[in-house]
């Protein structure tokens, strides 16, 4: 085994996958990057989460597979390669923007312009279909989630909490604080990628009024 700084572990998850667990969330883009470029043998899908990463086989996984994983080493973006962000149109008039601005200590504007300012990546899914945690945030703008949740929030709304972003792709109880709301469709079972907010995505909001 290699010194476990990027993997900790590789644990067999049923009888036709592989999880591995990193050693924290900015490392499981680059164990993704890695087996995209150079996958393992039957590999059909792989699934970020925050701290893991689900390899799906098409056949039962081995003590190679396991050995080989356990080995595996982070790849590093090629910038030459990487396609241009998904630009994501934004009016920015979140019920908690106020909110957020005090709690970073920047005017509303300036929020706005940070957020514009970033280049965010799509992490992993989760809490609903389309839903993508948005990483690049940065850390002066990492807020809490609201300390009482709403029952409903819009789809398309747009909110932070704590190191991520994310958008709503359907109304839903939620608990994030919300800046602002678009109009893309985050979810469409329709289109060839139904999820807009797909893992290794990279996305700029765009304000639009």
């Amino acid at each position: 085994m290699a010194d476990l700084g990027d993997v900790v572990d590789v644990v067999r998850y049923g009888d036709r996958a592989l999880l591995v667990e990193a050693a924290g969330a900015a490392t499981v883009p680059g164990l993704r990057a890695a087996l995209a470029a150079t996958p393992l043998a039957g590999q059909v899908d792989l699934v970020p989460a925050a701290r893991t990463l689900l390899v799906v086989l098409d056949r039962p996984p081995t003590d190679q597979d396991v050995a080989g994983l356990r080995r595996l080493v982070p790849a590093a973006p090629d910038a030459g390669q990487t396609p241009a962000p998904l630009d994501l149109p934004v009016v920015f008039d979140g019920p908690d923007l106020a909110d957020v601005a005090r709690l970073t200590g920047r005017s509303p504007a300036a929020v706005v312009a940070a957020l514009t300012g970033t280049r965010f990546t799509v992490a992993f899914g989760g809490f609903a279909p389309g839903f993508g945690y948005l990483t690049g945030l940065p850390s002066d703008l990492h807020v809490p989630r609201r300390a009482t949740p709403r029952t409903r929030v819009p789809a398309g709304a747009v909110g932070l909490a704590g190191p991520y972003a994310g958008v709503y792709p359907r109304p839903s109880p939620g608990g994030w604080q919300l800046v602002g709301r678009t109009d893309a469709v985050l979810f469409d079972v329709d289109r060839d990628q139904p999820a807009l907010l797909a893992p290794g995505t990279d996305v700029r909001f765009r304000e639009v009024g």
